[in-house]
């Protein structure tokens, strides 16, 4: 049985007024992530990433937004039959209460690649108000001030990179074939190759996905991990069932990833918020049998003055 508390959080604006919404948080690993509500739009924050200095991040839910029936309300995406007006002014909400324009983000095009793409001031608005020049990015890093990253989920896991030292930031998109990619540790390596980042100085965050409890998996996922990940951590990551199934655990993965890479133990910030148990609260493939919006990361540096 999942490993669950529930706390009820009041929501004002984004929902109906006065109603009260459960949201469920994992007991395994302490959650770090706060609930914020801003200009009527829900978010999610970690507090130790809105204490560095010039640093922008946060993670939509589904509230707060204009889209209807099963989009409700915050989708961010353009490519999954929503209509483009409504998904335009979701973007505007959102970008306001986390304190940013929709001109300065730059969107992944995830493909479910390990490939990472090094982010220039001309590239802002690529994929909101200008087509993307580019294919096959599931990371972004820059240290471009005024850029906000932005990569998009229903599930699978958002990793975020932030270097206070070198004043670098990252964001990569972790699917399951991402992860046995070890996609967290190829854009450790990108951002020490551009900008000299050294992992002990960087934060690094494992954002809302999918747990394991929720993640039953084939044969052919677990033999990829397999060859990833030394036989010592088999037993931390999955187990099987009956009929060739298994329960992957990608937060874990992902936090195994990171720590190879040289980031600090007490640098790995967890979740705590599954996809798949707050489907009301966020949208998850899974849960919804694919009928779904996305949910935004997004990560960027403030403008200097």
């Amino acid at each position: 049985m999942p490993l669950l508390t529930q706390t009820t959080y009041f929501v004002s604006k984004a929902r109906q007024k006065g109603e009260k919404m459960e949201i469920k948080r994992h007991i395994k690993y302490e959650s770090h992530m706060n609930v914020r509500e801003e200009k009527g739009v829900t978010y999610l924050a970690w507090p130790e990433l809105e204490k560095l200095p010039g640093v922008i991040h946060g993670f939509s839910t589904r509230l707060g937004g204009v889209s209807q029936g099963i989009y409700a309300s915050m989708n961010l995406s353009f490519t999954r039959g929503d209509e483009e007006a409504c998904v335009r002014e979701n973007y505007r909400r959102i970008a306001e209460a986390m304190g940013f324009s929709p001109e300065d983000i730059v969107t992944s095009d995830q493909t479910h690649t390990t490939n990472i793409r090094t982010v220039v001031w001309e590239d802002r608005g690529n994929g909101i108000t200008k087509p993307r020049p580019y294919k096959d990015i599931d990371g972004m890093v820059t240290n471009v001030p005024g850029v906000v990253l932005a990569t998009f989920y229903a599930d699978c896991v958002p990793l975020y990179f932030v270097d206070p030292a070198k004043r670098a930031i990252g964001l990569s998109h972790s699917g399951w074939r991402g992860t046995a990619g070890r996609i967290g540790e190829v854009t450790v390596k990108k951002m020490k190759e551009e900008y000299a980042s050294r992992p002990e100085d960087i934060y690094s965050a494992i954002g809302p996905s999918i747990c394991q409890d929720c993640y039953e998996v084939s044969g052919d996922v677990i033999d990829a991990f397999c060859k990833t990940f030394e036989k010592k951590y088999w037993d931390r990551l999955f187990y099987s069932k009956e009929g060739g199934k298994y329960q992957l655990d990608l937060w874990e993965a992902n936090r195994i990833i990171l720590l190879d890479s040289g980031i600090r133990e007490d640098h790995i910030l967890m979740p705590g918020l599954c996809t798949c148990c707050n489907p009301d609260f966020l949208f998850s493939h899974r849960a919804s049998k694919g009928k779904r919006g996305n949910l935004g990361a997004f990560l960027g540096l403030k403008k200097e003055d």
